[in-house]
């Protein structure tokens, strides 16, 4: 995965925001498919500029804690990525992930433009309708506004500490 891109390159690329949990799990998944060329965790969907993540841990910030994907869609689809997500988190569950519980772990799409609030509407419908999942999917669509990165000690904590806390895994039985 490329850290640096080339503002020649970066024309090519488009950008996701996901929210879905505890986002160490999030970027090690995302970070390894083919056609993701840069993640970056931080923060989204709050009312309260440069927060921190003593403050959103509160939940009273109103951000999830979140990762942006930058991808090129030639090798990987909005849509593709979309489906990636659902198997990565439990899509079904409000404002928790396994163990991690409160707002900042909600499941959450932030849109960039009506394409992508488009597919992320049509992606919950399928998944809905799959019957893969044994309840409604609870993820909020919301259009992106500022997203920021968290502290440095949290980019790429999962390659910093093998072993640390994830509850993310792809899980073949919510493909759809």
């Amino acid at each position: 995965m490329l850290n640096f891109l080339s503002n020649a390159n970066a024309a090519k690329y488009e950008k996701a925001i996901l929210a879905g949990g505890c986002f160490w799990g999030m970027q090690e998944l995302f970070s390894g498919l083919k056609g993701v060329v840069k993640s970056e965790v931080g923060y989204s969907g709050g009312n309260l500029a440069n927060p921190t993540y003593e403050l959103i841990s509160t939940g009273a910030t109103g951000h999830a804690e979140s990762v942006e994907v930058t991808f090129d869609p030639q090798k990987i689809s909005y849509e593709k990525l979309l489906k990636f997500y659902f198997t990565i988190h439990n899509p079904t569950t409000l404002d928790r992930q396994e163990n991690d519980i409160g707002s900042q772990y909600r499941s959450e799409i932030f849109y960039f433009n009506d394409e992508q609030k488009n597919i992320a509407f049509n992606v919950i419908a399928a998944g809905n309708q799959s019957g893969v999942f044994k309840k409604p999917i609870v993820t909020r669509v919301s259009k992106a506004s500022v997203f920021y990165p968290a502290e440095e000690y949290h980019q790429n904590y999962l390659k910093k500490n093998p072993f640390g806390y994830t509850c993310h895994h792809a899980r073949a039985e919510w493909k759809f």
